[in-house]
């Protein structure tokens, strides 16, 4: 046995096995400091350009017509809300148009039929539209539904928005500027602080979107329309093709064959559209999943057209991150299967104790950890929250980030290898504010079971990464070398453990309180 461990030992020494290896790991941590870097532009350019606000330069002296599209399949708990919500708009009736594009299986649509035909008798121009076929998700929901829209401009909620009454009234005036194609307002958070869970989204949305969108926008690169809580232009929806089905973020490839027609976008911090975010694990990985995978496959389609057009290198150069920065998380996954060849041999390519040494990992922890904390930190600040709380939370941040890469690291992979799936809608539980939750505490619990990406296999392999790392992290302790890995360990295992243990607990919640014929199905 002992002669065995020394040959499996001194296996990993030959030069055939070590150099490939070491190899992998400084490719494998290049990448990650590579992206790590990005972060750190991004704060900057946010700071060079954070006085730049978006101004309105002229108003309209007659309001245009504007069209708001709800596309809804299965939302029970929150379709009557966001119905009400869009018909409370501050916007005289004459000029609106609300259409309700419901592609439900459930009950959905009687909800929705009643809501409908009740503010239908108070003479707002609202209609339901309901398919069966569901053919193209949502962007065939969209796109059948623009031959019907009567307005020159076309606001999109999904059902788990809750727009304010002067939403449209913050936004159209921008619109005077004939180059605008889009005006994309800031998501804000209903239940935000009804768990770890919640709060780690919030951060990691507050991030994209004033850090991110804010650089982007206000130093003349691209962004994109995140979906929903925004205005487009109808003009530039048809001249860049219309709404297409073969990604899945529609949103993200309109957004980009728009501005290549030569649209420009506006990011408006402070209009904020409040919406909920997924209270439950399988839910927000469901959700990681769709963005991640439709962001490959819309670089696959558009990336080369866009680094061979006349933009900008800086749109070009910034487009390239944003689009393909989902891919760290296969590069995270791989780091983590290097922990232990790092054990069995030094993969590090300085010699231990060198300056280089110190260099080297210095770099790697400016790079990958703090380039993180100080994004994180940066979209907090701005909010004028408190930056020890954030600090508090970032290991919950980071955690978390780890622990969904599997998840993510999936979807890049079947995106790039051209597998084929469903546009899986997130859950929603209507979820409010932690007040409200605890009125009604049945309904906030009422938990589904998503198909695809909650599958039973991909929780065993997040906790086998959380044994693995809490393996290596024993490990570590047998040698000077690595005992300063001891916390990194434990923070991934903290995340692998978090992110499957909290999606078991999903899974086996819904198959105990739903009937076994209902799970897994569309609800």
């Amino acid at each position: 046995m002992l002669n065995g461990l020394a040959t499996a030992s001194q296996w990993w020494t030959q030069p055939e096995v070590r150099w490939p290896l070491t190899a992998l790991y400084i490719l494998v941590m290049a990448v990650v400091s590579v992206y790590g870097m990005h972060r750190y532009w991004l704060v900057l350019q946010y700071v060079r350009h954070r006085r730049q606000w978006p101004r309105i330069k002229q108003w309209f002296t007659e309001l245009p017509v504007v069209t708001v599209q709800l596309p809804l399949f299965n939302e029970p708990e929150v379709v009557e809300r966001v119905i009400d919500a869009v018909c409370r708009l501050d916007y005289p009736w004459k000029k609106l148009q609300i259409q309700v594009l419901d592609d439900s299986t459930d009950r959905t649509t009687e909800l929705a039929a009643a809501k409908v035909q009740q503010w239908q008798r108070r003479g707002l121009d609202i209609e339901l539209h309901h398919r069966t076929n569901r053919q193209g998700f949502k962007a065939g929901a969209l796109s059948e539904a623009m031959p019907r829209a009567r307005g020159q401009f076309i606001a999109i909620f999904d059902a788990d928005f809750v727009p304010d009454p002067d939403f449209l009234r913050r936004t159209i005036h921008y619109f005077t500027d004939s180059r605008i194609g889009l005006v994309q307002a800031r998501w804000g958070h209903l239940n935000r602080d009804d768990s770890a869970l919640t709060r780690a989204q919030a951060i990691f949305l507050d991030a994209h979107f004033l850090i991110e969108h804010g650089a982007r926008c206000r130093s003349d690169c691209w962004i994109n329309f995140n979906g929903t809580a925004g205005i487009w232009r109808r003009e530039a929806i048809d001249t860049a093709g219309g709404w297409q089905t073969d990604t899945l973020t529609e949103d993200v490839d309109l957004s980009y064959r728009s501005q290549l027609a030569g649209w420009r976008f506006l990011f408006v911090p402070r209009v904020i559209c409040p919406a909920e975010l997924p209270p439950e694990m399988n839910a927000f990985k469901s959700q990681q999943h769709r963005w991640t995978k439709g962001s490959i496959q819309t670089a696959r389609k558009l990336l080369w057209r866009l680094l061979r057009s006349q933009a900008p290198w800086r749109v070009k150069f910034e487009a390239f991150f944003h689009l393909t920065s989902v891919t760290v998380c296969l590069f995270v996954t791989l780091m983590v299967l290097l922990f232990y060849p790092t054990f069995r041999v030094n993969l590090e390519p300085f010699a231990p104790g060198t300056s280089q040494a110190l260099l080297w990992g210095i770099g790697l922890f400016a790079l990958g950890t703090m380039s993180a904390t100080t994004f994180y930190l940066a979209s907090q600040k701005v909010q004028n929250r408190g930056i020890l709380r954030t600090l508090l939370q970032v290991p919950v941040l980071m955690s978390i980030g780890i622990g969904i890469s599997l998840n993510n690291g999936r979807a890049v992979l079947e995106a790039l290898f051209g597998h084929e799936s469903p546009f899986e809608r997130t859950p929603k539980f209507s979820a409010t504010s932690p007040v409200a939750a605890e009125a009604a505490p049945a309904r906030k619990r009422r938990f589904a079971a998503p198909r695809g990406v909650g599958k039973w296999w991909m929780i065993a392999l997040e906790l086998a990464m959380c044994a693995y790392c809490l393996w290596c992290a024993s490990l570590s302790l047998e040698q000077a070398r690595t005992m300063p890995s001891l916390p990194f360990l434990l923070l991934f295992a903290a995340g692998y453990g978090y992110v499957g243990l909290s999606s078991l607990a999903g899974m086996c919640r819904a198959l105990w309180r739903r009937p076994a014929a209902v799970v897994g199905q569309p609800g």
